[in-house]
């Protein structure tokens, strides 16, 4: 049983932020604090997570995915109300009837510190809750339901084109020049955020409108899934206007905006500095790797990537962690991201090791040549 409820912690985790967000002053900094050292100590000193286990009951797996919505509506919603000015009365009468929550007083309640732990810790929530399920379900290109809901995960961080332009665009050019989601050696983490998110929306848009021309279907109408997705969103940003108000309407988008922004920086660590020969297969060696726990739990098993590249139609417990030419990252890939986003040189000196390792003992003589190549134009 213990083998299906890890699968439960993010899911719980999304529930004790909203609770720890109902308790008032200093408590949101409390968690964030708090949680972020979990993930990062945790991953460094728990056993490293090298099995594929067997499970005879997958639509309990399934659930502690659908249930991240309702958890995430919830979540949005309260720290929407807290941001803004005027919260609709019959919520805050509701909380204080139903659970003996006095809403206004715990509003008032937080420093400025605190509100900036409760816009992080949204933030992650997003990405963990929405975004990397999300991911999960929209592969599943042959389900419905769950296609439904991971579109409607995805929706939170207005990132309609992720489902299209990922799972159509970005399997095919990994580790290319071409791809947008795929980080050169020595790129600003930053720019590639920009850069990539600008890139992907143009892709995701060529992608729907060669598939709409291939069925005769107009390009502006509702068989258009990016423009399905931007009203998905746009009804999410709208029920943020209703809650809160302006402000809060500005503090969801706010948390959407950041958490497109860790998207693309897991993107830029998943196959950063790695290339690819144009109309070869893609390996094993052109995915990042790691068999940290909580990264893990955390993240669906997308750390098991390189398996997920070779075998797209893999639910994320029937993912192989233990490939034997898959380069592993030293530290799980919650802690890579906290580095590459604060401290983006300290995450490339611990990469040049890395590479020169893929380099010497991974690469194929062509991607050997091509890295050559681009030293030398970057050196003269």
């Amino acid at each position: 049983m213990l083998k299906y409820l890890k699968h439960y912690i993010p899911a719980l985790t999304g529930i004790f932020t909203i609770l720890f967000f109902l308790m008032g002053k200093n408590y949101p900094t409390y968690f964030c604090l708090g949680w972020s050292l979990f993930l990062i100590i945790g991953d460094y000193i728990l056993p490293r997570d090298k099995e594929i286990q067997k499970f005879n009951y997958p639509t309990i797996l399934n659930f502690s995915i659908y249930i991240n919505l309702p958890i995430l509506f919830c979540l949005i919603f309260l720290v929407v109300s807290i941001f803004g000015s005027d919260p609709p009365s019959w919520y805050v009468n509701g909380l204080n009837s139903n659970l003996n929550i006095d809403f206004i007083q715990i509003k008032d309640s937080f420093t400025v510190i605190d509100k900036f732990a409760l816009i992080f810790q949204t933030t992650l929530s997003i990405g963990i809750l929405g975004t990397v399920p999300g991911h999960e379900l929209t592969h599943r290109k042959k389900d419905k339901f769950d296609m439904f809901i991971g579109n409607w995960l995805l929706a939170f961080s207005w990132d309609c084109t992720f489902a299209i332009e990922h799972v159509y665009g970005h399997h095919k050019d990994v580790c290319l020049e071409e791809d947008p989601a795929s980080a050169k050696r020595g790129e600003n983490i930053y720019l590639f955020i920009l850069k990539a998110t600008f890139e992907e929306q143009i892709s995701g848009w060529k992608i729907e409108a060669e598939r709409l021309k291939r069925r005769n279907l107009n390009l502006i109408s509702t068989h258009n899934r990016m423009i399905i997705g931007y009203l998905r969103s746009l009804s999410i940003t709208i029920l943020a206007f209703i809650f809160g108000g302006l402000i809060g309407m500005l503090c969801f988008l706010l948390c959407a905006a950041f958490a497109k922004v860790l998207l693309e920086a897991i993107n830029y660590i998943e196959h950063y500095g790695l290339v690819r020969e144009k109309g070869k297969p893609v390996g094993m060696r052109h995915s990042w790797n790691s068999n940290h726990l909580l990264s893990s739990i955390y993240l669906c098993n997308v750390t098991r990537h390189s398996d997920h590249h070779r075998a797209t139609n893999l639910k994320f417990w029937e993912l192989d962690p233990c490939h034997e030419n898959a380069p592993l990252l030293p530290y799980g890939y919650l802690s890579m991201l906290y580095l590459v986003l604060i401290t983006p040189f300290l995450y490339k000196r611990i990469m040049t090791k890395e590479l020169i390792d893929w380099d010497q003992n991974r690469a194929n003589e062509y991607e050997k040549s091509y890295i050559m190549q681009n030293k030398n134009i970057n050196s003269n």
